[in-house]
């Protein structure tokens, strides 16, 4: 039976309600988005919401290694696990939205893999070298330049007990070299690669063989993925709902202009339409240029629209091929209100019961 997760905005005064919905509603767990530019801390929201559940796991959806030295993130992720009695879960990628209002691309796979080492070793309580950093702390003056007359002699969270639960890292993955980052040093890849069985067996069997090459083994990596799903009885309004969000993960499969996983002639062409046509202004919304570029066809593929039954189906049939975990992104911002709500109801009635039997 596979964890369940829905995701939110984490904007004081209503991520409250979110959070708690979420639980009335049966999820496993709520995460939320870290975009500084376009929505509260989510640190902050997150911390809202533990106070006002019990039950439902809390995580980010996901934060990224440029806006936070992995010290920081560390140690907010280790508080926010003792303030959810461990129910916190980091979910962590390059960076996307957050970054580009910042003016920047995502980070390096290379700068990544190595800000994930150091996140790990900080989350068991390590320490890391001082010259083994190179993170945001460069930009000051070593502390020996003090005259001091003793200094730490390594980087680490002092005050992380020995007895305590380490937070789990998972990582929201598109491309193989991440991917394989992932399956290497996190505890549970989130594939992000559309809801296409096909792209789905591609980066199962892409993590695994990354996991044994390095020594480890392959049957013992958590995996899971972020899945656009919908369901409403009208599959044209069900399309429209999700086309925003959908949007957005098509963009991750051809991020650099150059699509990953397997694909066909006619999902090549709408990447490439959705990378050429990508508007960060409207990013996740109902309506912009990258939505309308979605066709009929590339929706039904990529994401799970149409009647609750059509969703149970696919969903499960996700499942069955090994994964443990789905964070599901239902209807896009800017969508119409009243069918959103329908379609959010519907979900949460007749879809999300059928995946806890």
């Amino acid at each position: 039976m596979p964890e369940v997760w829905t995701v939110g905005i984490p904007f004081p005064g209503l991520v409250e309600a979110m959070a708690t919905r979420a639980e009335a509603a049966g999820f496993d767990g709520f995460a939320v988005v870290d975009s500084q530019n376009l929505a509260g801390d989510c640190y902050v929201g997150l911390t809202l919401a533990a106070t006002v559940t019990e039950r439902i796991g809390i995580g980010t959806a996901v934060t990224n290694p440029v806006t936070r030295h992995p010290a920081v993130t560390a140690a907010a992720a280790a508080s926010l696990q003792l303030a959810s009695a461990g129910r916190f879960v980091l979910g962590i990628g390059r960076g996307d939205s957050a970054l580009a209002h910042l003016g920047r691309a995502p980070a390096s796979v290379v700068m990544f893999e190595q800000y994930l080492i150091a996140l790990q070793s900080y989350l068991r309580g390590e320490g890391l070298a001082f010259d083994d950093l190179d993170f945001h702390e460069g930009v000051a003056p070593p502390v020996g330049t003090l005259g001091l007359a003793s200094t730490p002699d390594d980087s680490r969270l002092h005050w992380i007990a020995s007895s305590a639960a380490k937070v789990p890292v998972e990582v929201a993955a598109t491309g193989e070299r991440v991917i394989g980052a992932a399956a290497r040093h996190a505890d549970r890849v989130m594939l992000a690669v559309g809801a296409d069985e096909r792209r789905i067996r591609w980066g199962i069997a892409t993590a695994r063989s990354a996991r044994a090459d390095a020594g480890l083994d392959p049957d013992a990596l958590a995996i899971g993925a972020f899945v656009n799903v919908v369901a409403h009885d009208d599959l044209d309004v069900a399309r429209t709902l999700v086309s925003g969000g959908l949007s957005t993960f098509a963009r991750f499969s051809v991020m650099h202009g150059t699509p990953s996983g397997p694909f066909d002639e006619s999902q090549r062409e709408v990447l490439d339409t959705v990378h050429g046509a990508y508007d960060m202004n409207v990013h996740t919304q109902t309506g912009s240029p990258q939505a309308s570029a979605l066709t009929p066809e590339f929706i039904d593929r990529f994401a799970i629209v149409g009647t609750a039954d059509t969703c149970r189906t696919r969903l499960a049939e996700l499942v069955a091929l090994g994964l443990d975990k789905l964070i599901v992104t239902g209807p896009s911002i800017g969508a119409d209100r009243q069918q959103a709500r329908v379609a959010t109801e519907r979900f949460a009635a007749d879809v999300l019961p059928a995946l806890h039997r």
